[in-house]
């Protein structure tokens, strides 16, 4: 019956056209040779066409015709990790850990034969030490970031780490830009020329977003402003000025100048979970509608996001929306061809993806045809203006045809954050505008310094079409016109979920013993490091999680072999999700623990299954079940 089912909706899905990512963007591999591992960490055109890619072995590899049968050639290696590359002036810089380097072939035989050190940054040798870039800048200087170390906590034992930094060519000389990153994957410009920083969850890092970064801003991670009283730093915090007392970073740019709030949030397991590469649509519309735009990738959930920015007294803001999933691996880096073919450079050895490989490198086409997508969202005095890509049949604007609602993370010095502080926003009006794409919405309880999302049910375009995808997410700092709303002054820090499926007090009837005690730990690269573990029936189990991964995860244990639908489940909660450790409520989740930070554990209590048989365990963060997964085996007699 349910293979019936399932066929039933895939043939009705059919009937009804149902219109899927590819049917606008499609991806297309480009051939990689066996022999080689093209793990990207950056990559750039050259103006002849080839395509120069860095891998994390420390390679550079030139492509030749990669929109054809691509061949390749060995142009460097040696280099430590590099995780940037740029083609400019006729060679190459790349960004390797410890310095930008300058690579040229003068007698053009293929191979690199200058290796030219830019200029050198500190290292310790801690594995979180990463060095992204490098972008140059109109006037001939270069931008880098660079990643705090990790020991459970970002850390900067030495100078710049958690920072992003500025080379002048001309004076040789390197100057501390702007500070507060904790790993900040990957940076870019848009339209105007401004640099916006991707960042990455972690300690002081609620969730994914982008911030827009001007000279001596600081972006909200502490551990960089040890090296803020430089002589040569414009940044004003230092590092005693943060705290947990703030609970968000809304409360406290209000009283910390220089600290920069996110232009866009993105919600964790939602929208990316390591948000990664941030390039500029400038195609004027060769791949799309959405020329302009933001793409920003996700290395840990193998796709890319939509970002559509505006200005609100001076600062920037806005909206973030699905745009392409199903890359093959952890897209970690974009660059547009000649052709307006968008190119995916993809790495996961470490960091896995749902991609599932190794390393890809793929192209996205635009098929020409355009969605029916939410194409902005704008903020007005009492609510928003939400363009569309095609006109709307007027028949389905009313207020009951979107669902917003708003939420917050917490500022502190823990690793992430659950959303907090979720409100409902009523609809009260909804009007089309003149142009036939707009819809204008008013809503109660507007309030600042919060994300908004944004959910349209049952719209539909002027010719009939559904939506692609149903929902964005807006991060309003500011109301237009300098409302203020009725923003709350803190955040409940505590995540207050105490199930009986969370058992992390022992039982009073076991009399303080139980039968066994089972470890179980995480390991780099999303997985389980025991992947088979082995009771008795109705055995009283002590369980331990531990976490020495440097990303959040949890343990749901099945009631069989029923990890799948447990992960698909937690993918579908949403906020609530976020809100809730990932948790669904459903009978096949038979226990769990709430999120485990880095670097801690949790314990919990609980009876083994009675019946014997396999029972699968999974990480339900979004993302994560695919891959962290692993198997309890109960057998042999009951305890006793």
């Amino acid at each position: 019956m349910r293979r019936f089912i399932i066929c039933a909706l895939s043939c009705l899905a059919a009937t009804l056209g149902a219109q899927q990512e590819a049917d606008f963007y499609a991806i297309e591999q480009v051939n990689i040779p066996d022999d080689i591992k093209l793990e990207v960490g950056g990559m750039d055109f050259l103006p002849d066409g080839r395509l120069a890619v860095c891998t994390r072995r420390g390679e550079v590899w030139m492509i030749e015709n990669p929109g054809g049968e691509a061949t390749y050639s060995l142009y460097a290696r040696g280099l430590h990790e590099p995780l940037g590359l740029t083609a400019h002036d006729g060679a190459i810089y790349i960004a390797q850990r410890g310095e930008v380097t300058r690579l040229e072939d003068r007698d053009n035989d293929g191979w690199a034969d200058v290796y030219e050190t830019v200029y050198e940054v500190p290292l310790t040798g801690n594995y979180h030490e990463y060095h992204y870039g490098p972008l140059f800048q109109p006037d001939g200087n270069m931008i880098t970031t660079l990643n705090v170390g990790w020991e459970g906590r970002g850390v900067s034992h030495v100078p710049w780490r958690g920072w992003m930094m500025q080379f002048d060519p001309s004076q040789k000389k390197l100057i501390p830009y702007a500070a507060g990153m904790r790993s900040p994957a990957g940076f870019g410009t848009n339209e105007a020329g401004d640099l916006f920083v991707a960042e990455n969850q972690g300690d002081w890092i609620g969730s994914g977003r982008i911030t827009h970064l001007a000279k001596g801003d600081f972006a909200g991670h502490p551990a960089s402003l040890k090296w803020a009283d430089h002589e040569a730093s414009e940044v004003e915090l230092r590092v005693d000025d943060l705290n947990d007392s703030y609970k968000t970073m809304y409360n406290a740019s209000k009283e910390l100048e220089g600290l920069k709030l996110p232009a866009v949030w993105f919600p964790h397991g939602i929208l990316g979970i390591s948000t990664a590469d941030i390039l500029t649509d400038r195609t004027d519309g060769a791949f799309g509608p959405f020329a302009g735009q933001l793409l920003v990738s996700d290395q840990g959930q193998s796709k890319i996001m939509r970002v559509a920015l505006e200005k609100v007294d001076g600062e920037y803001q806005g909206a973030v929306f699905p745009f392409r999933e199903g890359f093959g691996s952890g897209l970690l880096r974009m660059k547009f061809s000649n052709d307006n073919a968008l190119y995916a450079g993809q790495t996961a050895r470490g960091w896995s993806a749902t991609g599932g490989k190794e390393f890809a490198l793929e192209r996205l086409k635009w098929t020409g045809k355009t969605p029916f997508e939410m194409y902005a969202v704008r903020a007005t005095s009492d609510g928003f203006e939400v363009e569309f890509t095609k006109p709307v049949a007027a028949a389905n604007v009313k207020p009951s045809a979107f669902a917003i609602q708003n939420f917050t993370y917490i500022y502190h010095h823990n690793y992430g954050s659950p959303v907090m502080e979720i409100q409902d926003n009523p609809v009260t009006s909804a009007e089309l505008q003149a142009d036939g794409k707009t819809v204008r919405l008013t809503l109660d309880g507007f309030r600042p310094g919060y994300i908004y999302e944004i959910k349209v049910n049952g719209l539909r375009s002027s010719e009939n079409d559904n939506l692609l995808h149903d929902f964005g997410y807006y991060t309003l700092n500011a109301i237009p016109g300098g409302g203020t709303g009725e923003a709350l002054a803190q955040a409940d820090s505590e995540n207050t979920e105490n199930s009986a499926k969370n058992p992390t007090a022992m039982p009073a009837d076991w009399d303080g013993t139980f039968d066994e005690e089972i470890l179980l730990e995480s390991a780099l690269g999303m997985k389980f490091k025991q992947q088979y573990l082995t009771t008795t029936p109705g055995a009283k189990v002590k369980f331990t999680f531990r976490n020495p991964d440097d990303m959040e995860h949890n343990f749901v244990l099945t009631s069989g072999k029923m990890g799948d639908k447990v992960g698909v489940a937690a993918s579908k909660l949403g906020l609530k999700g976020a809100a809730t450790a990932y948790i669904p409520d459903m009978p096949e989740v038979l226990v769990h623990t709430q999120l485990v930070a880095p670097e801690t554990e949790e314990v919990i209590y609980f009876t083994a299954p009675t019946k014997p048989g396999t029972y699968e365990y999974v990480c339900t963060v979004p993302g994560h079940y695919t891959v962290m997964r692993g198997v309890l085996v109960v057998k042999g007699a009951a305890s006793r």
